[in-house]
């Protein structure tokens, strides 16, 4: 350590320790893939909430499958559209026409099948919306780890500079002390976002699953009202 006292936070930053350092740039490196994750995220909710809003407003006019299909081919592509493509392509793959041309209903265990069959689809949709989520827990939950780790470090070079000085007073503790606590606090700057992202991202990825989960079975719903299944 450095015989000038610091007396900000940079340099305390600067006089640190070589451990303290390399803590702080694994915390700064932390820090900006979660925020990178935390702004992606944003706009990919943010984009695919105002398309499916616009789908499923259009969506409940539809009073006819094929007035639903006509209106996805149309619109931006969204999860839900994804959805109504998965069940109108199996419909179309089991579909069994009488004498007429005319295609029968659906059998239950075809029914069943399709259900399983969104519901797969639903699945997919969702972990794929929740891509990079998880590494804000581990973020949030590791950053003090780390930031402690420094800490510790820093101490107890902290505490080897007094005996090798035979120094004990306050004074001659203190800078260190404070140099190795730099690392605490940048620890918790990171982990405090990206906690409160984490839990934020998690609450509209589940609402964002219901809401699919849903729209599988209004899907089923309009296919019954015209005499599909």
């Amino acid at each position: 350590m450095n015989s000038a006292i610091p007396t900000t936070p940079l340099e305390l930053i600067v006089n640190s320790v070589l451990a303290t350092k390399v803590v702080l740039a694994l915390l700064l490196v932390l820090s900006l893939y979660s925020w990178g994750i935390m702004l992606a995220k944003w706009m990919e909710f943010r984009r695919i909430s105002k398309t499916s809003q616009a789908f499923m407003r259009d969506f409940s006019r539809a009073t006819r499958l094929e007035q639903a299909v006509a209106m996805a081919r149309k619109a931006p592509s969204s999860p839900f559209n994804r959805v109504l493509a998965r069940a109108v392509n199996f419909l179309q793959d089991t579909a069994v026409r009488d004498e007429e041309g005319n295609p029968r209903p659906l059998r239950e265990s075809q029914v069943e099948a399709m259900r399983l069959l969104l519901d797969a689809e639903v699945t997919a949709e969702r972990d794929a919306l929740g891509r990079f989520i998880p590494s804000l827990a581990v973020i949030g939950s590791a950053s003090p780890l780390i930031g402690l780790l420094g800490t510790v470090l820093g101490v107890i070079d902290a505490f080897i500079g007094v005996a090798s000085k035979g120094s004990g007073n306050l004074g001659a503790v203190a800078p260190g002390v404070a140099e190795a606590l730099v690392a605490t606090a940048a620890a918790l700057t990171v982990a405090i976002p990206a906690v409160f992202a984490y839990n934020i991202f998690a609450a509209r990825l589940n609402r964002f699953d219901g809401e699919l989960e849903g729209f599988g079975s209004e899907v089923i719903a309009l296919m019954a009202r015209d005499g599909r299944v």
